[in-house]
């Protein structure tokens, strides 16, 4: 079966065009060698769970892996500790294969009763005592848990336990994937308290790998297509040029090569891939990608609907022209790097993006001609 662009769910390496993402893997990797806990939150979209799969895989050999997908699991799992017991020891329990047949017995035994956290962390300390191999604690799509008192439970023992690493075995490492920022969560809860800024998580250590595609990132990924299809192009100005639009946001990248392959070549200007793999041919797959209504784009406008300071910072920089020096103490700031819609450039805040540029242009321009 031939490969093809993909822009849903993982990246496949045997199914997909994809980036070689190894020196990202190999960053990570330091950062779990040397026993650090942190969280990788980035953007919808970004690549997050293409990457933690790539990890897995990438560590298998040295460690032992426990990936969990916190969406997997129900908001009833989370409504007391008894159900979140229950449902993490279910989950690790099919997510691993390596578990001992005494830890498995363990927290088999869980299931079901009156339990603590506490006596599943005991469990799970008993195992990271007794394995030969470090062990590795992946959980993706933590957002689904943030909101809640059982996940901020959760993550003090894991805390606890990590500062107490000396005389009680842990986790070589703990890696929590998210959009929002985990070391400094923003809780409300059910009784009515008002919002409060709640660090359970000030163990994490500063993630700074570069998620995005680098220009030449992006050419290796063009040079297998290009192996595959012949089409003659230059792929260091194609790459160069989707990056342009892009600044190797994997969604985008990805989602631009797959317009080019998939609709500009074949189409009345461009009836062969050779003629859809150009420069007219990528601005081509630009205007279609603008034109088009995705859940990428989507996420922005309910961003923007449901946080008013987001409308406002962006509409300085595109419509009055504003220098926003960059804060990241900035509530606003920090909200509008956090999903994507700004970057750090040596100091000022600009937009992420040529695309993100253009599609919040012109919904604020929409905006305006309605008001008006």
């Amino acid at each position: 079966m031939p490969k093809y662009f993909n822009t849903t769910a993982i990246c496949r390496p045997k199914e997909h065009y994809m980036v070689d993402i190894t020196e990202k893997l190999k960053q990570i990797k330091r950062m779990v060698d040397a026993g650090q806990y942190f969280t990788i939150n980035r953007a919808r979209q970004y690549g997050k769970t293409t990457t933690l799969r790539a990890l897995q895989a990438f560590l298998k050999d040295e460690y032992i892996v426990i990936s969990l997908d916190f969406q997997m699991l129900s908001s009833a799992d989370f409504s007391t500790e008894m159900a979140f017991v229950d449902a993490f020891s279910s989950e690790l329990l099919d997510a691993c294969e390596e578990v001992p047949n005494k830890i498995s017995d363990d927290l088999n035994n869980l299931i079901g009763k009156r339990t603590t956290l506490s006596m599943l962390f005991r469990i799970l300390s008993k195992w990271c005592g007794i394995s030969s191999k470090g062990i590795i604690l992946i959980i993706d799509e933590v957002d689904n848990a943030s909101n809640n008192q059982i996940f901020l439970d959760f993550l003090a023992q894991i805390r606890g336990y990590y500062i107490n690493r000396d005389v009680k075995p842990t986790f070589q490492s703990v890696i929590l994937s998210s959009v929002y920022d985990i070391k400094n969560l923003k809780q409300k809860f059910e009784n009515g308290a008002e919002p409060r800024r709640n660090s359970p998580w000030n163990i994490a250590a500063d993630f700074l790998v570069d998620m995005s595609f680098s220009a030449k990132e992006i050419e290796g990924m063009l040079n297998e297509y290009e192996s595959d299809y012949h089409t003659g192009m230059n792929t260091e100005i194609s790459a160069n040029l989707i990056y342009d639009y892009t600044a190797g946001y994997p969604f985008l990248v990805s989602k631009l090569c797959k317009l080019i392959d998939e609709r500009v070549a074949g189409s009345k200007n461009f009836p062969e891939k050779t003629d859809a793999w150009t420069k007219a041919g990528i601005i081509e797959a630009v205007k279609l990608l603008l034109n088009e209504k995705n859940t990428l784009f989507e996420s922005l406008v309910n961003k923007i609907q449901d946080y008013p300071q987001l409308h406002e910072i962006i509409y300085e920089l595109l419509f009055n022209g504003k220098t926003i020096l960059y804060n990241s103490l900035n509530p606003s700031i920090e909200a509008a790097e956090m999903f994507g819609f700004i970057k750090n450039n040596d100091g000022q805040v600009i937009v992420s993006n040529r695309i993100f540029e253009t599609v919040l242009y012109n919904l604020f321009l929409a905006e305006d001609i309605f008001k008006s």
